[in-house]
């Protein structure tokens, strides 16, 4: 399963749908770093040196990020779905045939 590090907008509904599935999910508020304004680009640093992928549902940043740093362990940018478990799901069954999330 994989280690993924959910960013502060990432939805904790989905959170809790992938750790039920088995996957290893830190949020930035059980970081300890809620609510900082931490830049993004220190948000894929501190995943990175965790061996997190992110999770996040900021498009736009995180593409432009993973256009400079190709070095990370990984990046999964969804779009916003209300329905949190569906979404969960969709992110699993992607992931799953994987062998690494890495850049």
């Amino acid at each position: 399963m994989a280690r993924f590090y959910a960013d502060e907008q990432f939805p904790y509904r989905t959170v809790n749908c992938l750790r039920s599935i088995g996957h290893d999910v830190l949020t930035v508020a059980e970081a300890g770093k809620a609510g900082l304004g931490i830049p993004d680009p220190a948000v894929l640093s501190f995943a990175t040196d965790n061996d997190r992928a992110i999770l996040t549902l900021d498009r736009r940043d995180f593409l432009k990020l993973h256009r400079e740093r190709s070095h990370h362990a990984g990046i999964i940018i969804c779009r916003d779905d209300r329905d949190r478990e569906r979404l969960a799901n969709r992110i699993h069954a992607i992931i799953s045939p994987l062998a690494s999330l890495q850049g």
